[in-house]
């Protein structure tokens, strides 16, 4: 199933969203949501989500500079982002540095939205398709071997899971947290 995440730090605006989602989708969707960046930046670390919406005015980091860190963290994810301001430059800026798949503005009439997420949707599977089409004739050539190829598979679905740090008894070490 297609997973979502959307981030605005205004809670109406995520029900607006949730709302139109379920409209346009039904339960074929998993929508997941946050008002705050590093809660939706954890939920990015747990599991992989196929695309991630952000609102770009908000109160600690602006959409750019989420979506900078998501690319990071999930680069495969299709990133789009919400905005009230149709300012040129901002537009640009989302393109050209984050790779922003699309920008969407406020308000925006609801049947384009559901296509818009359409169209990522549709892309996030297709690049998927691809990436496995392309490990597929890696492990073919001898360029990676079948265990990396599950690893990377495993990665992409729950990142962070091949990263274990294994203690000297094979017993896995959680991270102290400061």
């Amino acid at each position: 199933m297609p997973r979502i995440l959307l981030l605005d730090d205004e809670p109406h605006v995520l029900s607006a969203v949730k709302r139109i989602l379920r409209s346009g989708f039904g339960s074929e969707l998993c929508v997941e949501s946050a008002t705050e960046p590093e809660v939706a930046l954890g939920m990015l670390r747990e599991c992989a989500f196929d695309v991630v919406i952000s609102d770009y005015r908000m109160p600690l980091m602006t959409g750019v500079e989420f979506l900078h860190l998501v690319r990071s963290i999930q680069p495969y994810a299709v990133r789009l982002i919400l905005s009230a301001s149709s300012d040129f430059e901002t537009l640009m800026r989302a393109v050209n540095e984050v790779e922003i798949f699309r920008y969407i503005v406020k308000p925006w009439q609801e049947q384009d939205f559901i296509e818009q997420v359409k169209l990522a949707l549709e892309r996030a599977s297709q690049a998927r398709f691809e990436r496995e089409l392309a490990d597929v004739a890696r492990v073919g050539f001898g360029e990676i071997s079948a265990s990396e190829l599950e690893l990377r598979r495993l990665e992409e679905l729950e990142p962070g899971i091949t990263k274990v740090e294994w203690g000297p008894h094979g017993e896995v070490v959680l991270q102290k947290n400061s």
